[in-house]
């Protein structure tokens, strides 16, 4: 069993488990849990009502917050035509082939997202092995493989996100950064939560949404109350 630290006990003791809160009440409570030295992060977690090992069942996606998420990502772009305009656009990194040896001889990671050209992605596919497991292969559905690098690198920098059902139907996400303000964060919850609804699977019968749980990096989790959403 986990144990806590002192700080997360007394934290947790301010958290009604028999409640859940309204959007504006949550972001404020965990905003006000926060009492760590460093700006911690904002994460939802949902948990949705979905049988991830059925293919009418899968939930992928990328998503662009009103306000970002107040981190600044290293985007490396895998590209052959589009060297250029990657770099235009403001990738940290840009190459091709000779990116991808770096990776597979150096075991080279400093870097948050992966945007490629279609072009590419026959190359990358040999080393998916590698980066699928740390989430960082790009994909269609999350608009990390593109012929519009620009427009990708403009998406992420501005707060874009990436996002997927894991195994148990769990989906996690970054809303923003303690130090937001309330209308910001419970914005960026809103926008989100209802772009996760918007990609509800054709096999999905019945409820979408099971739960519903926002915390700070460090802090307890606050359960949201489902009727806005449901």
């Amino acid at each position: 069993m986990k144990r806590h630290g002192r700080a997360y006990v007394e934290a947790s003791k301010q958290v009604d488990k028999t409640k859940s809160y309204q959007v504006e009440e949550a972001v404020k409570l965990v905003k006000s849990l926060s009492k760590r030295k460093f700006d911690e992060t904002v994460e939802v977690a949902i948990n949705l009502n979905v049988d991830t090992t059925k293919s009418d069942q899968q939930v992928r996606s990328s998503f662009t917050l009103p306000h970002g998420t107040g981190k600044t990502k290293r985007i490396l772009v895998i590209t052959k035509g589009s060297v250029e305009e990657a770099k235009n656009a403001g990738a940290d990194f840009v190459g091709g082939d000779d990116m991808i040896e770096k990776i597979t001889k150096e075991n080279w990671f400093d870097y948050d997202t992966i945007v490629a050209t279609p072009d590419m992605m026959a190359s990358l596919g040999k080393i998916g092995k590698i980066l699928g497991p740390k989430g960082l292969m790009p994909n269609p559905k999350t608009g990390t493989v593109t012929t519009n690098v620009s427009a990708a690198i403009e998406n992420i920098k501005k707060g874009m996100i990436e996002y997927r059902a894991d195994s148990n139907g769990n989906v996690h996400a970054i809303i923003g950064k303690v130090s937001f303000d309330e209308n910001k964060l419970s914005e960026n919850l809103v926008a989100f939560i209802n772009d996760v609804i918007k990609n509800k699977p054709s096999g999905v019968k019945g409820t979408f949404v099971k739960n519903i749980t926002i915390s700070s990096t460090m802090g307890p989790g606050v359960k949201l109350d489902l009727t806005r959403f449901n």
